[in-house]
Order: structure tokens, then sequence, then C-alpha cells
């Protein structure tokens, strides 16, 4: 075996990859535009992987799909590189525009069609893990912390762990409740999480990029088995990233066998607004 090709094996896995139905794809280019990384293009009018390894293999494209065309399979492709991806929207921003062409245009910077997500120069990869600062204009010194008594706002969780990882599919506060699925990020980034979707349910968080969540769709299919479990909502940010854990609800709702269980989507905003809630289909 060359050289070269043993190098190529040690990049492989078997891993979480986009998929794309040709037949079904109608070739809109919404998952282009979707796709933070620019794993995706339009090619004689069918959306492609650009390369595996640009693939994060979280899903945030699947919700822009409307033929349902796009995907989430296990199978071996070249490993997710965050290098590779950051160097790929490097050549994007330098004013190629791949998110429509023909075979024959491929090496053409003057072909257009949707133009990709483009990043400010000062950011890399993912838009959720671009750096943003915004003073809220109001707050003086910090609130005492350790030192202070009581507190200003009431927790609303009844139970622990609260980790998909570690919780536990049969435990008595899943039971007659409605189940909540939070982003990490998302009661931090908004006060009202406490009580506008903890208050009243079960509780479990995970973060679909920096976990290891190969186990979630099947424990979380596990626990909303139980039909006294009436709706499971998730509760999300708004970067690309985090349509991973809806991707992950969606996969375990449809593994538990339950078709008379409510879903939901809940997104909040980097300023911690909600920005809508709606079915999750």
């Amino acid at each position: 075996m060359a050289g070269s090709e043993r190098r190529e094996m040690c990049f492989m896995a078997t891993r979480t990859i986009i998929t794309i139905d040709r037949e079904t794809c109608n070739g809109c280019g919404e998952c282009v535009t979707s796709c933070a990384e620019g794993a995706l293009q339009i090619v004689n009018g069918k959306a492609e992987l650009v390369r595996e390894q640009f693939c994060d293999g979280l899903g945030a494209c699947l919700g822009e799909c409307p033929t349902g065309a796009l995907k989430l399979e296990q199978r071996e492709s070249e490993e997710f590189d965050e290098e590779s991806v950051k160097k790929h929207l490097e050549e994007l921003r330098g004013g190629v525009d791949i998110a429509h062409r023909s075979e024959g245009d491929r090496a053409r910077p003057d072909v257009g069609g949707h133009p990709l997500p483009l990043i400010e120069a000062s950011s890399q990869g993912c838009p959720g893990t671009r750096m943003r600062f915004s003073p809220k204009g109001k707050q003086g010194r910090p609130s005492a912390s350790a030192s202070g008594a009581g507190h200003m706002m009431q927790s609303e969780l009844e139970q622990w762990p609260v980790q998909i990882h570690l919780v536990q599919p049969g435990a008595a506060f899943f039971s007659n409740r409605e189940l909540a699925v939070l982003s990490t990020c998302s009661p931090i980034a908004s006060a009202d999480v406490h009580w506008r979707f903890i208050r009243g349910r079960g509780v479990v968080v995970g973060c679909p990029k920096l976990d290891q969540t190969d186990s979630y769709v099947e424990k979380l299919a596990a626990i909303l088995a139980d039909r006294t479990i009436p709706a499971v909502v998730v509760v999300r940010m708004e970067v690309p990233c985090c349509g991973g854990l809806s991707q992950i609800v969606r996969e375990a709702v449809a593994l538990s066998g339950r078709t008379d269980l409510e879903a939901l989507e809940a997104t909040v905003g980097l300023n911690g607004d909600l920005l809508e809630t709606r079915e999750l289909k």
C-alpha cells in the first residue's frame, strides 16, 4: 500500500455524516446556505457533498430541505477536519461561489447561485463558535456571589442529574410530565428558561457539538417510550450547530414508536429572546 493511501486510511472512521437522495433533491440550494462549514454545493441541479471531511454530522441543514432529501447515516467516511473547514471557508471568502455550478464549471469562480454563508474575517469555522460581546448597558458592579444571601430568581429544577449521559430511562422524575431537552447553552443565554421550560417538566441537557452523542438517540428513545410523557420540547440556540440536538430528538421520537407524542422545538436567540416555537417534524 502506498504511503499516501496509508495516510488516507488514518483519517477514515465510522461516524454520522450527511447523505443525499438525488432522486428527491430538487436543487433548491437551501441546504447549501444553511451549512456553516460550506460542505454542500449544487452540481447539475442536485445537492452534493463537497468533501466528507467538511461535514460535521450535526445535521443543521436537515430542517431546511423542503423535500426530505437529506438524511444522517452512520458509515465509514473521512473524519471531520475543522482545520480543513477553516481553509475551505477562507477560500470561499476569497470570492469563489460554489453554491451552484455544473461539472464543467467547478473551477470557474464566476459561476454564481445562492451565496454560501460568509463569516467575518475575525471568525473561523462554525458561527456557533464566533466570539461576540453585547454589553447590556444596564449592569453596574457584579452581584455578590458566594457571600450573598437568598436569591433573586427561583430555580425550577426538581431533579438530579440532568446530563443526557447520566440520566436513566424510567427515572421517577420523567413520569407523568413533559420532557424538556435543553441545549447546554440555552439556560445560560436566557434567564427565562427556568420558568418557561424547566418548570414542571423532566429535564435533560446536552450539546450536539461537544458531547459524544452516539448513545443519545437510543437513550432518549427509551425515555420517551414511557407513555405517561405527553410531550417533548427541544430548547436550542439559534446557531446552526445546535440544530443537531433537534435532529437527535427527531430520531429518538421515531425510534420510540410513539405516534401520540407531541414534539416541539423552541429557539433561543443569542440575546436571550425566545425567537420561535414550532412543531418538530
